[in-house]
């Protein structure tokens, strides 16, 4: 047996679980009508195949029809869930994992104009900042209404087979009554602590007079709400001892902080750029204070934190959920001796940013995520190997230089430039950012042991390109900044990509015009008000950066905020003309024929990129396909069969931002599912 701390057994009640590394519970928004069919049951059991101790699927699942989800939630109030869920758990069983489940009642976490338009409730009706909807102040009726419910979906999980169930504190209707903040009623379920637990309570002893006494049930909860009025570290000790003592549950399952807000979300659920494991020690100063079995995942994105988590004695089991969206085959990687082959979790969190906006979680550099189905993680090898050109080696380059590679092909890659990385190099100079060379990084170490050639400083003409004799070229060669908006004016502004590469110094006062909305216009403000100068953020859209979106925009607004940038939507810029040695940016506005204007320094451009083409043009008439692609085929994992030119040498794919300004996710999956059946 193996002495990795990751790899020793853990034993939960009669569990035995075979590693220390779970997937905590968490709702990548799957479900179909409410239910976890084959999408769902499919990114479960891939994880499951590859080794992980305890899969926990449905982060707040739905015990009632009152708490509707705000994103795509399992309904476990359902009766059907029972089927499905089923159907999951063994077939996770079948390879060896655990299968839990996470059940809540959302209270004032949601929205009264969702599912049934019934009331939002709550013990008090204070409003969630995240949310909007102001509650009912719960009845008792609605007490003893809920806690039925909460019996009635841990019973109906009990039949489907799982060996456990979780419940959902932090930020849900149980640490609602929990909190002095949002419980306002009398006793007995409001004031003391005594009284604000006895809901919990309630619950707890609701579900083992129907689940029994060896079902295993757990509490994910926060151990500190780190916000002003509400409960404390002593306070959070105090209910972890009363939790473990009522011996009503098996595990603790502890975190830190508050999501009522978006930065809350954000320190508690951690981003790029942010401390790896901040509440690791925390975590572990409640498994050493109450003895009893502790769960903890927060930002732990790669192995040695993991490790040292469960070597320290800190946790008895380490989440790591994140990184399974990143790589589900990860605790395989490290029982084969095969760390270094992990696909690292970048902190990106595409993931979860995209499901806050209502879309399903996918990882932003591993496409196949939530679509193991049509994408499978597993690259089959090629019937017949050919030689593959890829041109550009950023990070839709190197993704189709990878699969490619894991096909069997002859690889070649032409990069203009002296290093890989494209546009993911600009937006890691942000020391923030960093961690997006991961992406590349790591694809150029897999091409590597695949035995890809790499043509650095090489900016491939027809030429070059047709003499590596290739049965197909992929274009990759990115797009290039687009600043050309304005009536009059154009040669006066710089681009985001300017400032970001140092090629443009930052003025001394600066109007950054975002009309992209994405990472590349926050970051140049970025920059540029680190430098103390006055920074406005101009946009025609009514919020700004919506391609950011919310955990992803609480840093900026930290850094920029704390500059005092200003930020100004609903204006267009029209014009830029010279007044002296400043600039008069005149503002326009979509709503009607208002017109101010600014005295600035430095005007920057966000305008998104247009392809960098010639080449795939100048090649398009010497290909089989002539570039055509069969959009029915790359949607439904099939492979191009198109050939409409017979005298044609190759095939001729363009892929990412050469095609249309994209991000980073949609650039590698063109890669991947053009590719991987070439």
């Amino acid at each position: 047996m193996s002495n990795d701390p990751l790899l020793q057994p853990y034993r939960l009640k009669h569990l035995t679980l075979r590693n220390r590394i779970l997937i905590t519970s968490h709702e990548p928004a799957y479900p179909e009508d409410g239910m976890p069919k084959d999408r769902y049951r499919a990114y479960h059991v891939e994880r499951a195949k590859a080794g992980v101790a305890l899969t926990m699927t449905a982060g707040s699942a739905s015990v009632s029809r009152d708490s509707p989800p705000v994103f795509n939630n399992v309904l476990v109030w359902k009766d059907e869930v029972v089927g499905w869920m089923k159907k999951l758990a063994d077939e996770c069983h079948d390879h060896g994992a655990a299968v839990m489940i996470q059940l809540t009642h959302l209270g004032r976490r949601t929205r009264w104009d969702k599912g049934d338009w019934l009331p939002v409730v709550a013990p008090s009706h204070e409003r969630e900042a995240a949310h909007r909807a102001f509650p009912k102040r719960m009845e008792e009726w609605d007490i003893a209404r809920i806690v039925g419910d909460f019996a009635d979906a841990a019973e109906r999980m009990k039949a489907a087979g799982l060996d456990g169930i979780e419940l959902e504190a932090y930020g849900h209707l149980l640490e609602q009554f929990w909190s002095p903040l949002t419980n306002d009623l009398e006793a007995p379920w409001g004031g003391s602590l005594e009284n604000r637990l006895r809901f919990t309570f309630e619950v707890l002893g609701a579900i083992r007079r129907r689940v029994g006494p060896d079902f295993i049930v757990g509490v994910r909860y926060t151990g500190d709400q780190d916000l002003a009025g509400g409960m404390g570290p002593a306070e959070g000790l105090e209910v972890s001892r009363r939790l473990k003592e009522s011996g009503l549950i098996d595990f603790l399952n502890v975190v830190k902080g508050h999501i009522d807000t978006d930065p809350g979300l954000t320190d508690l659920i951690p981003i790029q750029g942010m401390r790896s494991a901040p509440h690791l020690d925390f975590a572990g100063e409640i498994r050493a204070a109450t003895g009893f079995p502790t769960f903890h995942a927060a930002r732990i994105p790669d192995v040695a934190t993991a490790r040292h988590a469960i070597a320290s004695g800190k946790l008895d089991m380490v989440g790591m959920t994140r990184a399974h969206l990143a790589d589900p085959h990860l605790v395989r990687k490290i029982v084969e001796g095969r760390e270094d082959d992990i696909r690292p979790c970048v902190g990106a969190n595409y993931c979860l940013d995209r499901i806050y906006q209502g879309g399903m979680a996918l990882c932003l550099h591993n496409p196949s995520s939530g679509r193991e189905i049509e994408q499978p993680h597993e690259i089959a090898p090629a019937p017949v190997k050919k030689r593959i050109t890829v041109v550009g080696a950023g990070p839709a380059g190197l993704e189709a230089a990878r699969v490619a590679g894991s096909r069997g092909h002859a690889v070649t890659v032409f990069e203009a430039a002296s290093e890989a990385g494209g546009q993911l190099r600009l937006a890691a100079r942000q020391e923030r950012r960093r961690e997006m060379m991961s992406i590349v990084g790591w694809r150029l170490d897999q091409c590597g042991k695949l035995g890809v050639k790499f043509h650095f400083n090489s900016f491939a003409e027809a030429e070059a390109v047709l003499a590596t004799e290739p049965d197909a070229v992929i274009v990759a060669t990115g797009g290039l900044p687009h600043t050309e908006v304005l009536e009059e004016g154009n040669d006066l502004v710089c681009s985001a990509w300017d400032i970001l590469s140092g090629d443009v110094k930052p003025g001394a006062s600066a109007l950054v015009f975002d009309d992209a909305g994405d990472h590349a216009g926050l970051q140049a403000a970025d920059l540029i008000a680190a430098t103390g100068a006055a920074v406005e953020v101009v946009t025609p859209d009514r919020s700004f950066a919506p391609e950011v979106m919310a955990m992803n925009l609480v840093p900026y607004m930290r850094s920029l905020q704390a500059r005092d940038a200003t930020f100004t939507v609903t204006w267009r810029l029209k014009s830029v003309r010279r007044e002296g040695n400043r600039l008069r940016a005149v503002l326009g506005s979509d709503y009607g024929p208002m017109l101010r204007d600014r005295l600035v320094d430095q005007v920057v451009v966000n305008h998104g990129t247009r392809p960098l083409d010639d080449l795939y043009f100048e090649l398009k008439p010497l290909s089989s396909n002539l570039g055509e692609v069969d959009y029915d085929a790359l949607a439904t994992g099939g492979s191009q069969e198109r050939l409409i030119n017979p005298e044609g040498r190759f095939r001729l794919y363009r892929i990412g931002d050469a095609v249309a300004a994209r991000n980073t996710h949609a650039a590698i999956y063109d890669a991947l599912r053009l590719v991987r059946d070439l």
